[in-house]
């Protein structure tokens, strides 16, 4: 179990995030055209996991737009933005911002990715959210970096997350 915090508060999340060298484990999400997806469905693709509270708050929204911007300069990579949020809220959030390059996925009928990942809140203000976390994954599903922000409220570090796509 991770300790964050949450506007200087500590929070605790339901485990840790999978190491690197590991196997990403799958998940079933739901897209924004409510279709269930899987990891599978990303096959032979990097992958970049980005792990969000919601993307009603500031950092969420910084978070998916920088990913955006650099999501177009990616090859064989797609970007997966993760939250609790409705697919229907996650559509009008990229539409209103003109996001394109992310696919967003909901936790809508199961919560089982943020327990498999590690990253639900289990106390505090977002209990049953999911903490901002940075997942990257290699073609083959390969865990090859990870990152919990210390503080939620914090952007995760987006260089390292891109350079581990490189490595």
């Amino acid at each position: 179990m991770a300790n964050i915090t949450v506007g200087g508060k500590p929070a605790r999340t339901s485990g840790e995030l999978p190491k690197v060298g590991s196997k990403a484990p799958d998940f079933v999400l739901t897209a924004g055209d409510l279709k269930d997806v899987r990891l599978a469905d990303f096959g032979g693709k990097k992958k970049i996991l980005n792990i969000v509270t919601s993307l009603d708050t500031g950092t969420c929204a910084n978070s998916a737009r920088r990913f955006n911007q650099e999501a177009s300069k990616l090859g064989n990579t797609v970007v997966l933005t993760v939250s609790n949020d409705l697919p229907f809220a996650q559509k009008r959030f990229c539409e209103a911002e003109g996001i394109k390059g992310i696919v967003t996925l909901s936790q809508l009928r199961s919560r089982d990715f943020g327990r498999d990942y590690g990253v639900t809140f289990l106390d505090g203000p977002l209990a049953g959210l999911l903490a901002r976390s940075i997942v990257v994954l290699d073609a083959s599903n390969k865990v090859v970096y990870t990152e919990q922000v210390p503080e939620n409220g914090n952007e995760p570090n987006y260089d390292a997350a891109l350079k581990a796509l490189k490595g």
